[in-house]
């Protein structure tokens, strides 16, 4: 009978996994499981991915994170989704520069699909992600999802969170021991194996001998228990996702009522792709590039002439990471989560989402019987699925640009460099636009709204000439979106701006107390 878990490795994924598992599996009852986690002092957090996915909000909630708590704590804003600039085309070439992946599904306006009538031409010139949905233009006013009346986690927008990493991990790390997560501060010196390739325990410096019935490895890049101990073997992206290096600024604002942007920014590059993500007292910025198209040297350059002058006498962080994952992420009794199971790049924030994935799956496959091939086999076919349409998701900005400028982005539309899958789904797409059909949701982290703002943001082409004439509702499709725009107005004219309610949040909280002070 499984009853006890030890989490090895802290951090937002360790301690997002801890209090996740606490209360799903009820640590703080006598009947419930009881999880332990081990971490060490000496190991820093990677503390560069600060945006997260709309499914975070759930997970918090699970987690019971009280959201004014978050902000106050994490220097946390209002994430609505990723802006991407320059990646259709280099600057000065004329047209769209940007679009916007936002976190609004498509609306069903009375049962009328609006893609075919906007691919037909109906809305004019307007893009997608500017018709579709109130987001965009809302978000490019820099306003928040959401009023101070509205509860914890809810609002009419559909929104994520950008944060510091280094402070969620402790606000997670204090809500999980309330939770019932025991928390050892301790260094893992040995990692035990048995004769039956199982993890046998941990020798640590004070604790010495810990033992489990589970073992949960969130040791990162590490993965000192699936990797080094378990020898499960670790599968390069690098041939698909070129980028494997990063360095990172945190750049104050200007003047503390500085506009907080309403979207993570990612601006593409000569050899890779810049981040700019707005917290509440400062930017965090990064520049992600492939080593084999330029050097760490112009890398950087390029990141402080990005941030110009504000970047003088400011330091900035590197390393490298190797895009990938393992296929074995459960073997026997050790469980990977977070970076030792695997990491593509920060682009559309699917780190921290495939941490909730995984702990959401661990929650409902617990071997509480022991049996834990049965719950490996179904964990592992998932999680493996999952990476793979995730990588499918992020070439997806790479390959299909009409960028040509660099060696870098000429590489990313080599046929050879792009998987057969994301190719089969290009060439459903000639004809017809992506639906629910191409989307399982078991597996998918991002559905076909995503997949749509992509693609028609990077200018993709779907041919509806040959049935555009069974649409026949252009006067209702105008209408919609007509009706899109006069919400959007609505929003920038009744929604408090990103700051607003980040320093509204961190005085009064949400819901109907905080309206009323």
């Amino acid at each position: 009978m499984a009853k006890r878990v030890l989490i090895v490795g802290g951090g937002t994924a360790g301690w997002l996994t801890a209090g996740y598992l606490a209360k799903r599996l009820s640590a703080d009852l006598p009947g419930g499981v009881s999880i332990r986690l081990v971490e060490s002092q000496a190991i820093g957090i990677l503390g560069v991915g600060e945006g997260t996915f709309p499914t975070i909000r759930r997970t918090l909630a699970t987690i019971g994170v009280d959201e004014a708590e978050m902000v106050r704590r994490c220097g946390a804003t209002f994430k609505q989704g990723a802006k991407f600039v320059h990646w259709r085309r280099p600057p000065g070439a004329g047209g769209p520069d940007h679009y916007l992946h936002s976190f609004q599904v498509t609306e069903n306006h009375n049962g009328l699909d609006l893609l075919p009538y906007w691919l037909l031409g109906v809305a004019g010139d307007q893009n997608w992600d500017e018709v579709n949905t109130p987001q965009k233009k809302a978000a490019d006013a820099h306003r928040a999802p959401k009023l101070p009346s509205h509860p914890d986690f809810v609002g009419p927008l559909n929104y994520a969170f950008h944060f510091d990493a280094v402070t969620l991990a402790e606000l997670l790390r204090d809500q999980g021991i309330a939770n019932g997560v025991q928390h050892l501060v301790d260094t893992v010196t040995e990692v035990l194996v048995d004769g039956e390739g199982s993890i046998a325990g941990v020798r640590t410096e004070a604790n010495g001998l810990l033992d489990a019935d589970l073992y949960i490895d969130c040791t990162g890049f590490r993965a000192e228990l699936i990797g080094k101990a378990l020898g499960m073997p670790y599968r390069s992206c690098r041939k698909v996702l070129f980028c494997d290096s990063a360095v990172a600024m945190q750049v104050p604002y200007p003047r503390p009522d500085h506009p907080i942007a309403s979207y993570t920014i990612s601006t593409a590059q000569e050899a890779g792709w810049t981040w700019d993500i707005g917290l509440d007292k400062r930017r965090g910025t990064g520049h992600v590039y492939s080593s084999d198209h330029t050097d760490d040297a112009q890398a950087e350059a390029l990141l402080r002439a990005y941030n110009g002058p504000a970047a003088e006498g400011l330091e900035v962080r590197k390393f490298r990471f190797d895009a990938g994952y393992r296929e074995t992420s459960w073997h026997r009794n050790c469980v990977a989560i977070g970076l030792s199971s695997g990491f593509f790049e920060p682009l559309e924030s699917t780190g921290i989402i495939l941490s909730e994935v995984a702990a959401a799956m661990v929650a409902n496959l617990f071997p509480w019987g022991g049996d834990y091939e049965t719950s490996a086999r179904q964990f592992n076919a998932i999680m493996r699925r999952r990476y793979e349409r995730a990588l499918d998701f992020i070439k997806l900005h790479y390959c299909i640009s009409e960028r040509r400028d660099t060696a870098f982005w000429r590489d990313n539309v080599d046929p050879a460099t792009i998987p057969d899958s994301l190719l089969d789904l290009l060439d459903r797409w000639r004809f017809r636009p992506p639906t629910e059909i191409d989307v399982d949701t078991n597996i998918d982290i991002f559905t076909e709204p995503s997949w749509q703002y992509v693609l028609y943001g990077m200018g993709w082409k779907t041919d509806l000439s040959d049935r555009a004439g069974l649409y026949r509702y252009h006067d209702e499709a105008r209408a919609a979106f007509a009706e899109v725009a006069r919400q959007a107005q609505f929003a920038i004219a009744n929604l408090p701006s990103n700051r607003e309610l980040v320093d509204y949040a961190r005085t009064r909280g949400f819901g109907p107390r905080a309206a009323a002070a």
